[in-house]
């Protein structure tokens, strides 16, 4: 009988030990829209997940992906718990994972902006009414890009009453906003529309020639990227994680990695705040 009380002992307590061992081996993963070149998602937020498994505890782990949607679809099949999503796809993300949470946005993502950029040869100036761009050549960002593409063909149908492929001569889509920038300076396009940040950054690096691209307008105000969080997050990592996370994020103050995104803090975000992204997809048939 005491050999039999000791077996079970011993056996409670490699089952103990098998299911401690299995749940702090758990990976915590997160991926990030691709609204800039690889290299410097992969700096970015490979410091973040250091910064994260540091604050939560379990190990934490980067997945990049190639295109909004492949950001999007990883946030549905579960292979990413926690995404950096833009406006758009993060309310595309959860519509797909119903009671998923916007938890964390950076302060200026509160009032975000759009700058229409155009080249020296259009003779656009800067103007605080929107710009007679008809007949001109005009990129996008990416397809599913809030600020290089949602905002600015609402802005576009408001003003010229047109949809952007009768509006222009020709329509493109440079597939993030550094490429955008790069696409009007060369000429290859003459107007196209960026995120604002990414402008400032890039003007800041001496990566822009004014001589060559300016910016023509600049749009109101929108509410745009946040951190979204799976609605399932806890069964894995326990009741309260959620929680964790937010905290984490919402006490990031290293200026090394908030100069990264670049953001002057995060502050505390809720689905509700990005109804308006959510309506201004529906009124231009991004989203049903």
């Amino acid at each position: 009988m005491k050999i039999l009380t000791k077996l079970l002992v011993l056996c409670a307590l490699t089952l103990s030990l098998f299911v401690t061992t299995s749940a702090s081996a758990e990976t915590f993963t997160f991926t990030a829209i691709p609204d800039a070149d690889e290299s410097q998602l992969r700096t970015r937020f490979e410091k973040v997940a250091l910064y994260l498994e540091e604050q939560l505890g379990v190990e934490v782990k980067y997945v990049p992906v190639k295109s909004y949607s492949a950001a999007v679809t990883a946030f549905r099949n579960n292979q990413v718990q926690l995404a950096w999503f833009g406006g758009l796809s993060g309310v595309q993300a959860r519509r797909l994972v119903p009671g998923s949470q916007a938890i964390a946005q950076g302060y200026e993502d509160q009032f975000f902006k759009s700058y229409f950029i155009a080249h020296y040869s259009t003779g656009l100036e800067m103007s605080y009414s929107f710009p007679d761009i008809t007949e001109t050549t005009f990129t996008f960002g990416s397809k599913g890009s809030t600020s290089g593409r949602l905002m600015p063909q609402y802005y576009i149908e408001q003003h010229l009453k047109k949809k952007p492929q009768q509006a222009f001569k020709r329509v493109g889509f440079s597939g993030d906003h550094n490429r955008t920038i790069v696409q009007v300076q060369s000429g290859t396009y003459q107007v196209g529309a960026v995120n604002y940040k990414v402008w400032e950054s890039a003007l800041a690096a001496g990566k822009i020639d004014t001589n060559k691209v300016k910016v023509i307008w600049k749009s109101p105000t929108y509410p745009d990227y946040q951190w979204t969080i799976r609605a399932d997050v806890e069964a894995n990592f326990g009741p309260g994680f959620a929680d964790k996370v937010q905290a984490a994020l919402l006490t990031m103050d290293s200026p090394a990695l908030l100069d990264s995104f670049p953001r002057s803090s995060f502050v505390k975000a809720k689905n509700e705040d990005f109804q308006p992204v959510e309506d201004v997809a529906k009124q231009i048939g991004l989203i049903d």
